[in-house]
């Protein structure tokens, strides 16, 4: 045990590319651990009333990356251990990668571009993607693995079938809340 495990929190948090099966596998993780489920895109929809697409086209990047960043950061203040589907880009600011070294499991759900390309296709909820899907993605994670790498306690292939997924990240979790 490390001087920092005491500071960490009981949270799960999934990061990774966008298509990586962040919120499906985050809801099946919460439902087999008992815990509450939060999905950094929907917490931001809800709290502005306007969707992802909506908040990139009228206010740009920025703008969504600070909801991002204090979602997360709401997030992670909760006392209760909760599941977290951390927005795919949530990496590249510093004070999130920091934030994250508190949370208790970061989990980088990671899949091969095709695979990306396969799951977000042209599809209207991901506007980043819509002109260039392929090469889009491998622009975005070419940027980001070392961010992922960074944060993440764990790598999870998340190309494999999403049973095993789950069952892969509720076995990672329960070992290191027994160690801790």
């Amino acid at each position: 045990m490390t001087d920092a495990a005491p500071t960490r929190s009981g949270h799960v948090v999934l990061v990774g590319m966008m298509g990586a099966g962040k919120t499906t596998t985050g809801r099946r993780v919460a439902e087999v651990l008992g815990r509450p489920f939060a999905d950094s895109d929907s917490l931001i929809e809800a709290a502005t009333g306007r969707t992802v697409r909506e908040i990139f086209e009228a206010d740009g990047e920025q703008a969504f990356r600070r909801l991002e960043s204090e979602v997360l950061a709401r997030t992670m203040s909760s006392p209760a251990p909760t599941v977290v589907a951390a927005a795919g880009g949530v990496v590249l600011d510093p004070a999130n990668r920091r934030l994250l070294g508190r949370a208790g499991t970061v989990v980088w759900l990671r899949a091969p571009v095709g695979v990306l390309v396969g799951r977000v296709g042209r599809s209207d909820h991901r506007p980043a993607v819509q002109a260039d899907p392929r090469g889009t993605l491998q622009t975005m994670e070419d940027a980001r693995t070392e961010l992922y790498r960074e944060v993440a306690d764990v790598t999870i292939d998340a190309s494999a079938p999403i049973e095993e997924v789950v069952a892969e990240i509720v076995s990672v979790v329960h070992g290191r809340e027994v160690v801790s």
